[in-house]
């Protein structure tokens, strides 16, 4: 079993970092249009946003640690069938995955700290407020948000459609290089 990547594979950190993030995304998303439809008296009022939270905090750590990691292995090889506008449209899309997630972070941090609490985290420790502008920040970081999470999930779909297309049209081993350590 390989940790670090091959040229022509992943290794089990960023396999586990891609898999990890995206399930935890999904369910922030998933979560996350639940709460806009809780009212105070709802049970889950307070518990979700306080769970939104902790992992929006975890994806953001796990993204520093996701950027570190792909800037200090080696980079994996396209598949050779791999048309080049096929690989710039990849590294675009990976960019901009990597900015929207930041931006959703970010966003969501100066949501939870607009009036000057901090953020517990899994009841660790506490991330202070750094800005607290009032409602303004609070409306301005929500759409801005919103939007991000949206584009996010959308732009999420097309790089899943684009892995399938991989796998059942090209049938190369693009998708297959995500779920397995083992070169075939």
């Amino acid at each position: 079993m390989r940790f670090i990547n091959t040229k022509n594979h992943y290794g089990l950190v960023a396999i586990l970092l891609h898999w990890i993030m995206a399930i935890v995304i999904i369910g922030l998303f998933i979560v996350g249009k639940i709460m806009i439809d809780l009212d105070y008296y709802d049970p889950n009022y307070h518990v979700f946003p306080w769970w939104h939270k902790s992992f929006g905090l975890l994806i953001a750590i796990l993204l520093l640690l996701r950027i570190l990691w792909k800037w200090k292995n080696p980079r994996v090889s396209p598949v050779q069938s791999i048309k080049p506008i096929e690989i710039k449209l990849a590294k675009i899309g990976h960019a901009l995955l990597y900015l929207l997630i930041l931006v959703c972070c970010i966003s969501g941090v100066l949501i939870s700290t607009a009036e000057g609490a901090g953020i517990d985290f899994f009841g660790w420790f506490e991330v202070p407020s750094v800005i607290a502008n009032g409602k303004s920040q609070t409306e301005l970081a929500g759409d801005i948000h919103e939007i991000s999470t949206l584009a996010l999930i959308v732009l999420s779909v097309l790089h899943l459609l684009a892995a399938l297309k991989h796998h059942f049209i090209n049938k190369d081993n693009t998708l297959k290089r995500m779920f397995s350590t083992k070169t075939n």
